[in-house]
């Protein structure tokens, strides 16, 4: 069953990126307040149930979600930014996607060895980006304890790239 409240306010715009391509906008759970409190509340209780040291958000709007997370479970905040975006030392890695490749980077010194880190965004669609986070925090020896997404869209597979993680979103959409 859909949860009413986020899906009344996720829009859909077809044929974005791309011709085909359904887009799920997360914009208007922000633009709403009451909405996106009880987003962060929702994410909040999955997070009481796991010991996290951290929470990795994903570039951009990974951001948004995973400040207020962050903030209420009084840890660190690390962001995962595209590649050339942070100074100093970085954890690096690629990733495919459909028209080509990215990179993703993370500051060395965010990472500390044995934490157990959240990943964070607001999308979760083929897994890609979270799998190149995960080899990031492993690089720092660090661990993922789980992902949270807001929205997730298992027909494009994620659950299989991230099969070995729990994994936790607040509303599936089955089809484009």
């Amino acid at each position: 069953m859909k949860d009413k409240i986020i899906d009344d306010a996720v829009r859909r715009v077809h044929d974005f990126p791309k011709k085909g391509i359904c887009f799920y906008d997360i914009t208007g759970l922000l633009v709403q307040p009451k909405v996106f409190n009880y987003c962060i509340n929702k994410m909040l209780e999955f997070c009481k149930i796991l010991p996290i040291d951290a929470v990795a958000a994903i570039e951009a709007r990974g951001f948004v979600f995973a400040a207020p997370i962050a903030m209420q479970l009084g840890v660190p905040l690390i962001l995962v930014r595209k590649k050339g975006k942070l100074p100093g030392e970085v954890y690096q890695a690629s990733y495919s996607l459909e028209y080509g490749e990215a990179t993703i980077e993370v500051h060395k010194s965010d990472i500390k060895k044995g934490q157990n880190i959240l990943v964070l965004d607001d999308l979760i669609a083929t897994g890609g980006t979270l799998n190149a986070t995960r080899s990031i925090i492993e690089k720092g020896e660090a661990s993922v304890v789980a992902f949270l997404g807001v929205i997730g869209l298992p027909f494009l597979n994620y659950k299989e790239v991230l099969k070995d993680k729990l994994v936790h979103t607040l509303i599936e959409f089955e089809s484009e």
